[in-house]
């Protein structure tokens, strides 16, 4: 059991880069009747990172990628009838770094033609090089666009491509991150933990029913918006299945929000998510992880030591958090084959919950973040935001040469 252990503590961090600058790419090859075949994908996480997360990932897609026209009364006022609508990095002005990794970073940054503030994710294109085609970058645009459909999930605005640069431009969560607030909070009441929880498990159900794993749930990916919703952001872990109830293999994640299926080489589906949420609700609730901070005794507490929940909570906390933290997922919490996500609505600790104004954004924050205007950065760690904010220059002789068909892309849908 040991031995196994360690190999797996060895194989995540292949695939993760907690509090490191650096960035791995695993390839799972082999195929299965309930699995996707060229199911490869790569992590990195920075630590107190917000909004960057070097990730790629290849997979199958089922989203089409549409050429956008832009009609000649557009708002934004961008082009004439009939023309493709694009932007390049000099339409922007960047105005801070938010996070930072290897291969990525996240500038704050202004759209020089109406003065409106975004996020910038920008990605290196010699991360290309670890691969054969460029599907992941593709892949994570698609879920982007999906993803922007919903209100808790951070939106696309646009992307463009550079000579050495992929660029996503997104809506900008100016709240900071949910590691931010624990930090200063140390730990949060039933009501406060409650509230994110059930706005995460919306965003989650919207992904599951849409056949998306999100697959990095964590702190750090839960981003609030100037009043005080939650964002999720980073799909570049997600896996998107061509049906509702499809399963894959592949060994990635962050640590500590591991599913023991996970760490047991065995097929997994939506239940991880389900696990990562039952341990941000008992990091936000209890204001630790439930199974310590070393990836070897994480690991093997999460295969065999049973979760100890203190006795300060309510039974209807104690109840969610074993309910999430099943190990056996056939028995977790939002994971049952006839109730799914309405287990999760159900339940006792959800009770004063309405689920219908809760995502009608209609029930008012438990915290609102200070603002003083829509370019406070305060909520980012200074550690980014005191860096220079210019992109490294180009070396020709570095350069990776490749350029993405119909990458470039504005979301017409886009709302300010």
């Amino acid at each position: 059991m040991l031995l196994a252990i360690i190999e797996n503590m060895i194989r995540f961090k292949y695939v993760q880069c907690v509090n490191k600058n650096s960035h791995q790419l695993d390839k799972n090859t082999g195929t299965k009747d309930s699995v996707d075949s060229d199911d490869t994908e790569g992590a990195c996480q920075t630590s107190l990172s917000t909004l960057c997360s070097d990730t790629a990932l290849l997979g199958i897609n089922d989203v089409s990628d549409e050429s956008v026209i832009v009609p000649i009364d557009n708002p934004e006022g961008y082009v004439e009838t009939g023309v493709l609508c694009q932007y390049s990095f000099d339409d922007f002005e960047p105005i801070k770094v938010i996070g930072r990794g290897s291969y990525a970073k996240v500038l704050m940054v202004e759209l020089k033609q109406n003065q409106r503030v975004y996020a910038m994710k920008v990605i290196k294109k010699e991360l290309g090089k670890k691969h054969k085609n460029n599907n992941w970058i593709q892949t994570e645009k698609d879920i982007f666009k999906i993803a922007s459909e919903y209100p808790f999930l951070v939106a696309l605005h646009s992307c463009f491509q550079t000579v050495s640069r992929f660029c996503f431009v997104m809506e900008f969560a100016r709240g900071g991150d949910l590691l931010n607030l624990m930090q200063e909070k140390r730990r949060l009441s039933e009501d406060h933990g409650r509230f994110y929880a059930a706005e995460i498990s919306l965003a989650l159900n919207f992904l599951h029913t849409r056949g998306i794993i999100y697959r990095d749930l964590k702190l750090e990916n839960i981003l609030l918006d100037h009043e005080g919703h939650i964002k999720l952001t980073d799909y570049g872990m997600c896996k998107q299945g061509k049906r509702r109830r499809y399963t894959t293999f592949s060994i990635l994640g962050t640590a500590n929000y591991v599913a023991p299926e996970v760490l047991k080489y065995e097929d997994y589906g939506l239940s991880v998510d389900w696990w990562s949420l039952g341990i941000l609700l008992f990091e936000m609730l209890v204001g630790k992880s439930p199974f310590g901070n070393s990836d070897i005794h994480v690991f093997q507490d999460v295969l065999t030591r049973p979760l100890r929940i203190p006795k300060s909570l309510s039974v209807e906390a104690a109840s969610v958090l074993m309910g999430f933290l099943n190990k056996n997922p056939s028995y977790r919490l939002g994971c049952d084959e006839n109730n799914g996500f309405c287990g999760v609505k159900h339940h006792l600790f959800f009770k004063s919950v309405d689920w219908e104004m809760l995502e009608q954004k209609k029930v008012v924050p438990c915290y609102i973040p200070q603002l003083n205007s829509d370019r406070d950065f305060a909520n980012f760690p200074t550690e980014f935001t005191d860096q220079d904010v210019a992109c490294t220059p180009d070396n020709p002789d570095s350069i990776y040469h490749v350029d993405l068909e119909g990458f470039e892309y504005v979301n017409p849908n886009f709302r300010d």
